[in-house]
């Protein structure tokens, strides 16, 4: 079935957003640094999917829940979501981790 892999990266991706946005953790507290973060991280792990790719040590398989779209030659469109999801995934915990260890802090502090 195919994007059955895209569309089981994108519902979780999207299910973080709302979980981001009801407790204000990274794109609804700071947008702008958000993106820039996220576009660093993305852009860090496509360089290092390129490299080992280029250096031969990747390559796409072969799966009917691939969508087929690729990016670049055995780069496909879901590496790219994957990638995003994960950076993402890290600031929504890294965010949450913080604001319960701040919330924690002033709870001692009484």
């Amino acid at each position: 079935m195919p994007g059955l892999y895209l569309a089981a990266l994108l519902v979780p991706t999207f299910c973080m957003a709302l979980l981001d946005r009801r407790f204000r953790l990274v794109l609804w507290r700071a947008p702008r640094r958000a993106v820039l973060t996220l576009c660093i991280g993305i852009g860090f792990f496509l360089a290092w999917d390129l490299a080992a790719i280029a250096a031969g040590h990747y390559g796409i398989g072969e799966s009917s829940a691939m969508t087929g779209l690729m990016l670049a030659p055995e780069l496909p469109i879901e590496e790219l979501v994957f990638i995003a999801f994960l950076s993402y995934t890290t600031l929504v915990l890294w965010a949450l981790l913080a604001t319960a260890a701040r919330r924690r802090s002033a709870t001692e502090d009484r």
